[in-house]
């Protein structure tokens, strides 16, 4: 499997969902050859940055272009099934919320061999600041497309 990315087919108010792949290796496994816990929360945010550098923003554009970064502000996993060794994943993105000021953003870990196979799902709430002074920034129509919704 390459390392690249896919989208859905089927998009929705903020666009298609976003599909990064992940291999699981020996480095990610604990002493009993699953997926450590911590190292999902991983798998997860290599999927966002390379769906922000899809958007046309990588980290470094969005820190020194917009000045701007965005914070795990809260963070919920459901972990239904374990990843192994040599596992092949796919980690998709899907934003499903847009304040002025923060995003919701759901999140999958998936078997890519079989997509019937959820291994974690997470609900993720960023929040969009200045590196300034670190308080609430707007988020730039250019980074999540979509209409915005009530503070």
């Amino acid at each position: 499997m390459t390392e690249a990315a896919t989208t859905t087919a089927a998009p929705g108010p903020y666009g298609p969902v976003f599909e990064w792949p992940v291999r699981v290796y020996f480095e990610d496994t604990d002493a009993g050859g699953v997926v450590y816990h911590a190292n999902y929360l991983r798998f997860f945010e290599r999927a966002r940055t390379e769906w922000l550098r899809a958007q046309g923003w990588s980290q470094e554009r969005l820190r020194t272009e917009a000045q701007i970064v965005f914070l795990v502000a809260n963070m919920n996993l459901h972990f239904k099934r374990p990843a192994r060794l040599d596992d092949q994943l796919l980690a998709t993105v899907e934003i499903t919320e847009r304040k002025r000021f923060s995003a919701t953003i759901a999140q999958t870990l998936i078997s890519a061999e079989d997509r019937s196979q959820l291994i974690v799902k997470a609900e993720v709430q960023v929040a969009c600041v200045s590196l300034v002074n670190f308080r609430p920034h707007l988020i730039p129509d250019t980074v999540i497309a979509g209409a915005r919704t009530a503070a």
